[in-house]
């Protein structure tokens, strides 16, 4: 009798507990039903269809190849009425991205939301601590607003999302500081070998002119100059950057020359007006970097047009369009064009900047647009991956 009586509470006791699981099943599925989070339909095939779509056909400056060869991971989720992208995004892009999920919105009839973080990873090996990529941006002649440009790209990248230093490598006349609001700044040292970059707007800057008046950096000649270039760049404690900008002298000479092959750059960008004098300038500098066979990752035409304040003409005073005509002759990306302005010179000046004082405005949406397209350019000049895209994964949480 004790037996069956010990097997009788046994079975009571599998029964109880199985009755409770089921009860505790029964109220998660109530819970879930009735909650406020649970306000999702299901993901149609017809939703699925349409971002694998348009994704597909998507094309821009930055993405001349598609947007997908340039995400990992790429998975949507559907919850509280939106359609949530996560995955790794190669190269800074943040702008187009808010741009891109508009357009899925508009395509679905459903909000969308992009949330890719970034990922950039190192084209080329060096030895430069704390630094992925090294971008020099040079000119073929002085005066065509290479320091501005570099100052500005910097700066753009920042706000698309990178992590960006720059190091003014125009020994002979240093303008960075000035144009980055840290005039009469010195870097620190916390061990006595190396120096700590200045926080300019958020960008790791370093330059000879936070360490010598102009007038002894001016008179400088090759070997001294090319010595202080290379403290500065390997003596510095970047700070893990994506990016470092290198504005280089102006002009092709034996300084430049020599730079380009010291510094590990994955990548030159070429400055340039429109006008004959300076294009021919710009051709030089094309052939020195093919010389020590520096990829160029494109070419810039500064001071394209003036676009007057009262009627909104535009005047080519430079000429039309000879930036473009370059770059199609040598096989170079063209990256953008950009105005004469004055409040990019105001801006120079006063070490400000509209991509951070006016990020809506048409200058700092052309910056923007350059940054991104320099960007991309530098993933698809070295991508080695496979040419399959990224696969997409769809679903409901």
């Amino acid at each position: 009798m004790a037996q069956w009586y010990k097997i009788y509470r046994h079975l009571s006791l599998i029964f109880l507990l199985f009755f409770a699981f089921n009860v505790i099943k029964v109220s998660i599925l109530f819970s879930k039903l009735f909650s406020s989070s649970n306000n999702s339909r299901k993901v149609s095939d017809e939703w699925v269809d349409l971002i694998e779509q348009t994704l597909a056909q998507y094309r821009s400056s930055a993405f001349p190849e598609g947007v997908l060869v340039c995400c990992q991971q790429l998975s949507f989720n559907y919850r509280n009425e939106t359609i949530v992208g996560s995955g790794q995004i190669s190269f800074p892009c943040q702008s187009e991205l808010v741009e891109l999920a508009v357009q899925l919105s508009e395509v679905i009839g459903q909000k969308v939301e992009l949330k890719l973080s970034l990922n950039v990873l190192a084209v080329k090996k060096h030895e430069i601590n704390g630094v992925k990529n090294i971008i020099a941006v040079a000119s073929g002649k002085g005066g065509v607003g290479k320091s501005t440009t570099a100052v500005n790209l910097a700066l753009a990248l920042q706000a698309e999302g990178a992590r960006v230093g720059i190091l003014d490598a125009d020994i002979y006349g240093p303008s960075i500081p000035k144009m980055l609001g840290v005039e009469g700044q010195a870097p620190q040292s916390d061990d006595g070998k190396s120096m700590i970059p200045i926080d300019a707007q958020g960008l790791d800057a370093m330059s000879i002119g936070f360490l010598v008046p102009d007038s002894d950096a001016a008179i400088w000649r090759g070997p001294m100059a090319s010595r202080a270039f290379d403290q500065l760049l390997n003596e510095t404690q970047w700070h893990d950057l994506d990016y470092l900008i290198v504005d280089m002298p102006p002009g092709t000479g034996d300084i430049q020359l020599t730079l380009s092959q010291k510094v590990p750059v994955c990548g030159a960008v070429i400055v340039t007006t429109p006008q004959d004098v300076a294009l021919a300038d710009a051709t030089k500098g094309i052939a020195m970097f093919n010389k020590v066979n520096l990829p160029i990752l494109g070419l810039i035409e500064n001071m394209s047009y003036h676009v007057c304040d009262n009627c909104g003409h535009h005047s080519h005073l430079f000429g039309v369009d000879g930036g473009v005509a370059a770059a199609k002759a040598h096989n170079v990306p063209f990256l953008g064009q950009l105005p004469l302005n004055i409040t990019i010179r105001e801006d120079a000046d006063n070490g400000t900047s509209q991509v951070i004082e006016n990020s809506t405005s048409q200058i700092a949406q052309q910056y923007l647009k350059i940054a991104r397209n320099l960007a991309g350019q530098l993933f698809l000049s070295q991508d080695k991956r496979s040419p399959k895209t990224s696969d997409i994964l769809i679903k409901e949480v």
